[in-house]
Order: C-alpha cells, then structure tokens, then sequence
C-alpha cells in the first residue's frame, strides 16, 4: 500500500495439458486480488476472483489478466460483487483487465457486477486481444449506487481487437462530473444498471445473429469481425442479469 492507495495484480495463465484437459502454470494474485482455482468439468479449468478486502477505493490501481492458450479453455467468475467505495484518498481510482486468447483457445469472462457507491471514483478499463480462431464469453454489468444512493463517478472503456483488428471501441462516463446528458434519454434514460455481453466465435464470419432488439431496453448487434454485442440497460442489477442470461441462452 503507498499513501495514495493500494496497488494489487492478479495473473492467470492457462494452457492445454496435452491431455485434453486445461492447466494452470500461473494463478498469482497480491493484496485484495486473490484468484482461486475450483472444481470445474471436461476439459474446462474454472477460477474464480475472492476479494480478501474492501475496493477498490480512492487511489487504489488493480490490475488482473488473463492469458488462455491454444486448446486451452478457461472460466473466470467472481466470489461477489465489486464495490468501489470513497477513500481517504479523494484521487481517481483504477480497475484494469487484461483479456488475451490465441488460436482454439475459450475464455468465459463472468464477473458479479461492479458496484458504484456514492463519493466513488473509479476508471475501469478492459482491452482483449482474439486470435481469429478464439472463443470468448464476456460479461460485464454495473450499477449505479446501492439501494437509495446516488452512484458516484464511473468511467468505462471497453476494446476489443481481433487477429489484430479493432472491432469495439467504446467508453461510457456516468455520475457527478461526468458529461451532461449520461442520464438523459439517449443513454441511460433514468436506469441504474447497465451492461453488456460480447461473445466471439469464430463460425460467426460466415453467418452472424441478425440485428435485432430483445425487448424494450436490449439490443444485439453485429460486430465487423466474428462477434456479436449484446447491451441492455435495466431498473436493476436483477433484471440485467436476467436480461443478458437470455441473450446468452439466445445465442447458444
């Protein structure tokens, strides 16, 4: 810890075994960030993130990554939600995630949600690196402010590159001191819950899902590679997760 915050890093590496399974020749985690492997099934090896403290706060910088080789196949979860809290430190707080996959590769990126908590600041950033023959399952969910609480300060940028194309860019900036209008009702339209899925395989070059909207407040749209983006808003951390599940059994 220094004293304008906590600087943690969590790495996982995984690899085919040679034997059809997935192995795991680097799980390292320090500080709040603490990967644990668990019981998973076939050729699947399943970690999951424990938070072992509070976080992130004012000043803090995590980093977690993830490396999945080829064959390999990987599935990251979380133990609970993520809460960005104020701190001592009034300075920015950052959540960077690193996410690579090479060539027959899998990764499910399945988080719990992040929480923005009144008087938070916290900049969260996720880049991922695809091989053109890679397989991925990303979920990413946020909520502004506990029950009754106005959220604080959230900054988000996604990049997505595949076989060393950008094929998603986008970033989204909501609460106090964040540009007029993230409320309004050309993004957020008064929900407090947002989120989205992308899933990438590589049978989606030659036939991608078609373009379309799954009820009032989701939508799902082809990328310029072989991925498809799922975003939905909703009144709650529930009903998004219950909205981006359907998307994800729609999509098999």
């Amino acid at each position: 810890m220094t004293p304008s915050g906590v600087r943690a890093a969590a790495r996982i590496v995984a690899r085919g075994d040679g034997r059809g399974g997935t192995a795991l020749p680097v799980l390292e985690g320090e500080g709040p960030l603490a990967p644990r492997r668990t019981r998973a099934s076939g050729a699947e090896a399943r970690v999951v993130l424990v938070g072992a403290m509070g976080g992130p706060l004012g000043g803090d910088r995590f980093t977690v990554e993830a490396q999945v080789g080829e064959e390999a196949r990987l599935d990251v979860r979380s133990a609970a939600a993520t809460i960005a809290l104020p701190g001592q430190s009034k300075g920015e707080a950052r959540y960077d995630v690193r996410l690579s996959v090479a060539d027959g590769g899998e990764l499910r990126w399945l988080p719990e949600p992040l929480i923005s908590a009144g008087g938070s600041d916290l900049s969260v950033t996720t880049r991922v690196e695809l091989a053109a023959g890679a397989r991925l399952v990303l979920r990413e969910e946020q909520v502004l402010g506990r029950a009754g609480e106005e959220p604080g300060r959230l900054g988000s940028r996604l990049t997505v590159r595949i076989a060393g194309r950008t094929v998603l860019d986008q970033e989204l900036a909501c609460g106090p001191g964040a540009p007029g209008g993230w409320d309004g009702p050309a993004v957020l339209a008064g929900h407090r819950a947002m989120g989205q899925l992308l899933v990438a395989r590589p049978e989606f070059g030659e036939g991608p899902p078609v373009a379309r909207m799954l009820g009032d407040s989701a939508a799902l749209t082809p990328l310029a590679g072989p991925a498809v983006l799922v975003t939905a808003l909703a009144v709650d951390g529930l009903m998004l997760r219950r909205l981006l599940d359907r998307a994800l059994a729609l999509l098999g």
